[in-house]
């Protein structure tokens, strides 16, 4: 448009100096002819327009919004149209309570009210993406701030709406896909009537009241304490029954010895057990008592 401009102007000179009598007459052709291919050369660059890679473009005329876009690359528009380029790759919204990680400065955070009428605060990212075929209607109803007319409002207001349903501890702990399951349908819906797609939302860090979790840390601790002296029961019983079984062992054993071992049983085994020693080859010394008891046997030292 600046070319164009220009060329009307030098035009407008070469005609304005195309009298005889002024001394700059001589000029006025070369005027016209350079204002002439200023023009042409504004026209043809006004009427060119490159769309980058991951965009559409929308042409809007004296405020009339077309219903085509236009695509990534080189493309013939009207030279006095003014376009717009929106971003269709995937965008991200982030609300933190850090301050150098959302898209606002300072403390972004989501602060709810729960079923149990606790503080809650949460952060938040948004992953989304503008619908290319959507993009005309998004112009022509929201403008090019949609990140800050719709993304954000919807998604915190959504938030709190859903938050109520829940108390503080299921919204920490058991209930928290299922209530980020439930903010996405709710987003979802609301950013599709507006030409938005919605690609995940990501609840990365919902913050407790103080007091809440010191008692949520106390619970912990005690369950865990109540673990270990489980543990440690077990294993006493578990000692008690082997040392149960082993008694009972023993005092087999030893009902065994006393009923099932006859005197005639340990004379023969005696007997064994001299004839064994009488056929050794090393030196020995029995003793007999004379009164057909079991011998004392010595050995050679």
């Amino acid at each position: 448009m600046f070319l164009i401009f220009l060329g009307i102007v030098v035009l407008m000179v070469g005609f304005a100096i195309n009298t005889p009598s002024l001394t700059v007459a001589r000029f006025s052709r070369p005027a016209k002819v350079v204002g002439g291919v200023l023009i042409v050369l504004g026209l043809l660059s006004s009427g060119i327009k490159q769309i980058g890679a991951g965009e559409v473009g929308v042409q809007s005329l004296f405020g009339n919004v077309g219903q085509s876009t236009l695509s990534s690359g080189l493309n013939i528009v009207n030279p006095l149209a003014n376009i717009e380029t929106f971003d269709i790759k995937t965008q991200n919204y982030t609300m933190s309570a850090l301050h150098d990680e959302g898209n606002q400065q300072g403390d972004d955070a989501i602060r709810v009210l729960t079923a149990d009428g606790l503080e809650v605060v949460i952060d938040l990212t948004v992953l989304y993406r503008v619908i290319p075929g959507e993009a005309p209607k998004i112009l022509r109803e929201i403008g090019v701030d949609y990140q800050n007319k719709i993304v954000r409002p919807i998604t915190r207001t959504k938030i709190r709406d859903n938050a109520v349903y829940y108390d503080a501890v299921a919204l920490y702990s058991s209930k928290r896909d299922e209530f980020q399951n439930g903010i996405f349908k709710s987003i979802e819906k609301d950013f599709r009537a507006r030409g938005l797609l919605l690609e995940q939302l990501l609840v990365r860090n919902i913050a407790l009241p103080t007091s809440v979790k010191a008692s949520i840390e106390s619970k912990i601790n005690a369950e865990q304490d109540a673990q270990k002296m489980q543990f440690v029961l077990q294993k006493e019983k578990q000692e008690a029954e082997r040392k149960r079984v082993e008694a009972q062992g023993i005092a087999d054993y030893q009902k065994i010895l006393s009923t099932g071992l006859s005197d005639k049983q340990l004379q023969y085994e005696a007997i064994k057990a001299q004839m064994a020693i009488a056929t050794s080859p090393n030196s020995k010394v029995i003793i007999m008592s004379g009164k057909g008891n079991t011998p004392i046997i010595l050995g050679d030292k």
